[in-house]
């Protein structure tokens, strides 16, 4: 039986939690010896043992594979080094900074990005914080600050309340958003009194729930979401496209649905970065593209991540998502494309004119000629149904 609300932390933890079998003992010493271990309570309670394809184990659960690297990973995929001018701080764009106050996290993800930095140190010292706090002052085009590390939620309300206190009272300083993993993998600590330290007064706070796969948003999960919504924080969702998690449209369909349900709007879908020894979870880019299409016209607009490469070497993020328009050419200074619709159908725009005898066609039968070409059917429940050409999604 599993150990009650305990975080899993060592080899012979995870071996008596029936998470992996003792068997294995060795290579999971190896790779926990080189990067951070740990499973919140609620996280391995999710984990289904007899399940060699369990979404939530291969998030959390450490395999051998994470010790081979390749010659095209590094420690720091994504160059915050680069643009690191104090610890604690990265100022990769013109008007907003990367804040990390500290660098451990309820649960640590197999395929972090961070891998090689979380887990080994904590809280920024008082002095370091200063500082940080001086910069932000110091640079005026700062717009916005975000709250990552590590994850922002295992700090204290008391130390998390004076950071976004200390924020707060930097006038050009209008956004606080934190980055978190916590109400999924550890909701009880998504307290009243957490809550309120995010709140600052005159500033709007986002919240981003990291999420991977819809059977992280369990009730309590969904509660502590809800907690923060009431009130009146925001909040929008970060997911990594991960192979064997949620790299199937279906899958990642239900995920974007549950989020919503729950008041979150999908922001980002991540493209896996080059972190060491996480090939395992990476996809292609054309497989990413192909999940995107499937999405598209088929969920709600609401349910629609925009797809992120993080350049490597700190270039920043680019959309990458599949393109619906080309250029077909065109006359006397116009341009003439050809739009792809979510049915993978082409249609030119500006669309031809009509024939002089379409024009003088009644309104219903136009009505009618543009339904039997334009709007498609599909089953649902064994009917033929045709959506309604109403409001955009």
């Amino acid at each position: 039986m599993r150990p009650a609300r305990k975080t899993l932390r060592r080899p012979d933890e995870l071996i008596a939690a029936g998470l992996i079998p003792g068997e294995r003992r060795g290579e999971i010493e190896a790779v926990a010896a080189r990067y951070a271990l740990a499973l919140t309570a609620d996280v391995a309670e999710l984990i289904d043992p007899a399940d060699p394809r369990d979404p939530i184990a291969r998030q959390f659960v450490p395999a051998a594979a994470e010790l081979d690297a390749r010659p095209e990973e590094m420690a720091d995929p994504i160059g915050d080094d680069a643009h690191s001018p104090l610890e604690g701080i990265v100022h990769r764009y013109p008007d907003r900074v990367l804040l990390k106050p500290v660098h451990v996290c309820a649960a640590y993800c197999r395929f972090c990005f961070r891998r090689e930095v979380v887990g080994r140190a904590g809280a920024l010292s008082r002095a370091q914080l200063d500082a940080v706090m001086a910069y932000i002052r110091s640079h005026r085009e700062i717009w916005e600050v975000i709250l990552t590390g590590g994850d922002p939620f295992v700090l204290s309300p008391r130390r998390l309340g004076q950071v976004v206190e200390t924020l707060a009272a930097i006038d050009h300083v209008k956004i606080i958003r934190v980055h978190t993993r916590v109400p999924v993998v550890a909701p009880t600590r998504v307290t009243a009194a957490l809550v309120r330290a995010l709140r600052a007064p005159g500033k709007a706070t986002y919240v981003v729930l990291h999420a991977n796969h819809a059977r992280e948003l369990t009730s309590a999960a969904r509660a502590a979401c809800a907690r923060l919504v009431d009130a009146g924080i925001p909040m929008l969702s970060q997911t990594v496209l991960l192979r064997g998690v949620n790299d199937e449209a279906a899958v990642l369909g239900e995920l974007m649905r549950a989020l919503v349900e729950c008041r979150i709007k999908p922001y980002y879908l991540h493209h896996g970065d080059l972190a060491p020894g996480t090939e395992q979870w990476r996809t292609g880019i054309d497989e990413g593209q192909t999940l995107m299409r499937a999405l598209h016209g088929r969920l709600s607009g609401l349910c629609q991540p925009s797809y992120v490469l993080d350049i490597p070497g700190g270039y920043g993020k680019s959309p990458i998502g599949p393109s619906y328009l080309a250029c077909v050419g065109g006359a006397n200074g116009t341009a003439r494309y050809e739009v792809e619709d979510f049915n993978g159908r082409r249609h030119a725009y500006p669309p031809a004119p009509l024939q002089t005898s379409d024009r003088a066609s009644s309104p219903v039968k136009n009505r009618e000629k543009y339904r039997a070409m334009h709007v498609p059917t599909w089953k649902t429940d064994g009917k033929s149904r045709t959506p309604s050409s109403g409001n955009r999604k």
